[in-house]
Parts: structure tokens; C-alpha cells; sequence
């Protein structure tokens, strides 16, 4: 089994696999307060953004994605 790191090359289908976890990050981040700038550098962010590159139909833009879960972590 190999190990994935931000340095290794993903499949869409390992993309896809991990995107609960890529939004359970983002919402870390955001529940941490970090800055939309720090999160854009993040490897959650290149990675939804990767996923909404490749089937936009199917997956949101990680903005749409970073404004929806900090209203919803406001209310």
C-alpha cells in the first residue's frame, strides 16, 4: 500500500474516495479561524479544488464549499 501525500499524484477515483475528509479539513480550519488565505495554501483546498477541476458537475468549488460551512458554523 502507498502512501499519499500532497508531493504524490492522486487518482479522481482516490480523490473521490477522501472527499469527506478533505471537507471534515476545511471545516477544521474554519472552526480554528484560520484565514481564508492560509486555507487556500492548504492541502485540503488543492485537493477540492482538484475534484471541482475535473467533475464540476459533481463537486463544488471549494469557495461555494468555504462560504456554505462558515455560515453553517456561525448559525
Amino acid at each position: 500500500m502507498r502512501q499519499a501525500t500532497f508531493t504524490t499524484a492522486l487518482t479522481i477515483g482516490e480523490l473521490e474516495a477522501s472527499f469527506p475528509l478533505y471537507c471534515k479539513a476545511l471545516r477544521i480550519l474554519i472552526r480554528e479561524e484560520k484565514t481564508i488565505e492560509q486555507i487556500q495554501r492548504s492541502v485540503c483546498w488543492h485537493r477540492l479544488a482538484s475534484l471541482h477541476h475535473c467533475l464540476p458537475r459533481q463537486y463544488k468549488d471549494p469557495n461555494h464549499l468555504y462560504f456554505h460551512l462558515k455560515r453553517e458554523l456561525s448559525a
